[in-house]
């Protein structure tokens, strides 16, 4: 769980250093975002678009719950009164979100530190068929193993940093992301038929439901989703 606490105006321009620090605060990927509010004052609605962006973004990756502590009712209305906030949830301050968090299963999720070498792809198949099994969804267990080897050898390859491999199942979904001290983004290669390489993102963009990069200030997290077998 991540406690971010906001403070000051909110307006277009403090609205993009918000969406930084949401942003940086769910590539750790807590199982639930709080935002405290209690010292944040709209000075301009427009500043709510950049709430409502990472709050769209959410619903794809990664399934984190945001929650406002502590709005007061002007902010609260303002929030509220805005459709892209909708999925957006209140609490009247952080202790009581969380206690509520505390109340609720954490969804299963693993995580694991891997050097960029090749063994790590042999690694993180491993870790994933296991976990696939322990979650009862052994049928997804061969596509997740082949994006996870996918998303691992994409940093080998190309960003050769350490890396962080997250797999998680919530309401059902799998979902997975590697996190590497790379900037360079990646992007589908287009391969010469003849080329034994460059399809992995191909790969992974057709195998999964959704998938996407998120850069941080240190690097980039690499995610996707994945909820039947291909």
């Amino acid at each position: 769980m991540a406690l971010l606490r906001l403070s000051g105006t909110l307006d277009p321009m403090t609205g993009d250093a918000l969406q930084l620090a949401v942003r940086h605060s769910l590539a750790t990927e807590p199982n639930r975002l709080l935002l405290d509010v209690s010292g944040l004052q709209i000075g301009d609605p427009r500043g709510l678009t950049a709430l409502s962006a990472v709050v769209c973004q959410t619903a794809d990756w990664p399934d984190v719950p945001i929650v406002l502590c502590g709005a007061s009712p002007e902010t609260a209305a303002v929030i509220q009164a805005a459709p892209e906030c909708a999925e957006l949830s209140f609490a009247p301050d952080c202790e009581a979100a969380l206690a509520q968090a505390g109340s609720e299963p954490v969804p299963p999720e693993v995580r694991i530190r891997l050097r960029p070498v090749p063994d790590a792809c042999r690694q993180v198949r491993q870790l994933v068929t296991q976990a696939c099994d322990a979650w009862q969804r052994s049928d997804l267990s061969g596509t997740a193993s082949l994006i996870a080897t996918e998303l691992v050898a994409n940093v080998v390859r190309h960003a050769h940093t350490t890396m962080e491999f997250t797999f998680g199942l919530r309401d059902g979904r799998l979902r997975m992301s590697v996190r590497d001290g790379s900037r360079r983004m990646p992007k589908p290669a287009d391969p010469d038929l003849s080329s034994p390489g460059g399809r992995g993102l191909w790969l992974v963009r057709d195998l999964t439901d959704a998938w996407g990069v998120l850069p941080v200030s240190d690097g980039k997290v690499v995610w996707t989703r994945l909820s039947k077998a291909a």
